[in-house]
C-alpha cells in the first residue's frame, strides 16, 4: 500500500511538471510569435537639433562655419517589417547669410535666410530594430527664395515601454544651385497603431 501511494505521488508529480512544462513552452512559443508578427504602424517624432553650415557668412561678409538651433518633426509610417515612408521637416529657428557656393557661373552669390523650414519626403530603410537610413527629396522655404534639397539621414533608435521611443540623428542636405548643410540631433517618439 505504502508503495502504491508513493507512485501515485511520483505520478502525480510528473503529471504536474509535464503540464507546467508544457504551459510554460507553449506561452514562450506564443510570446516569440507575436514578436515575429509585424503590424504596419504610425510615428510621430520630435527632435532638438543643430544644423551645421559651411557656407555661412558673418555681417561683414567674411566666412564663418555656422551652428544654427532647429527642430525636427517626423511623421513615419513603417508599412513593412525593414521599410518605411514619412515626412520629415527640419524648422531652423535663426535668420543667417550664406554663399551659393553650388550655383552655376563665376560670381558667388551671398543670401539671406529667415526661420527656413525644409519638410523632405522620406524612403526608410530598416535592417534592424535600432538602425534606419533615410534618402528623399524635398524643398528648403524661406521669404527669400526656396531651394530644391535632396536630403540623406540614419538614425538609431532605442524603444522605451508602451510605444515610446529615444533616438539619435545624423542628416546631410544638399541643396540643388545653392549650399550644402549637416545636422544632429536627439528626439523622443511615439508608436500610434499595430507596434
Amino acid at each position: 500500500m505504502l508503495h502504491r501511494t508513493t507512485y501515485n505521488k511520483k505520478s502525480f508529480f510528473l503529471m504536474l511538471l509535464s503540464s507546467f512544462s508544457f504551459f510554460v513552452s507553449n506561452k514562450m512559443v506564443a510570446q516569440e510569435n507575436e514578436e515575429k508578427t509585424f503590424k504596419p504602424h504610425h510615428q510621430i517624432g520630435l527632435s532638438i537639433n543643430h544644423v551645421h553650415v559651411f557656407e555661412g557668412r558673418d555681417d561683414e561678409g567674411n566666412r564663418e562655419v555656422l551652428s544654427l538651433p532647429a527642430w525636427g518633426l517626423d511623421y513615419t509610417f513603417q508599412f513593412r517589417e525593414k521599410w518605411a515612408i514619412g515626412l520629415h521637416t527640419d524648422f531652423i529657428i535663426e535668420k543667417f547669410k550664406v554663399e551659393k557656393n553650388l550655383a552655376s557661373g563665376e560670381d558667388k552669390e551671398t543670401v539671406e535666410r529667415s526661420y527656413p523650414i525644409a519638410p523632405a519626403l522620406m524612403g526608410i530603410y530598416k535592417p534592424n530594430e535600432h538602425w534606419s537610413f533615410l534618402l528623399g527629396f524635398g524643398g528648403e522655404f524661406a521669404k527669400e527664395e526656396d531651394f530644391f534639397l535632396t536630403r540623406a539621414g540614419v538614425e538609431y533608435g532605442y524603444e522605451l515601454p508602451k510605444g515610446w521611443e529615444i533616438f539619435g540623428t545624423a542628416s546631410y542636405d544638399f541643396k540643388w544651385n545653392a549650399y550644402d548643410s549637416w545636422g544632429i540631433g536627439l528626439g523622443i517618439a511615439k508608436n500610434f497603431g499595430g507596434k
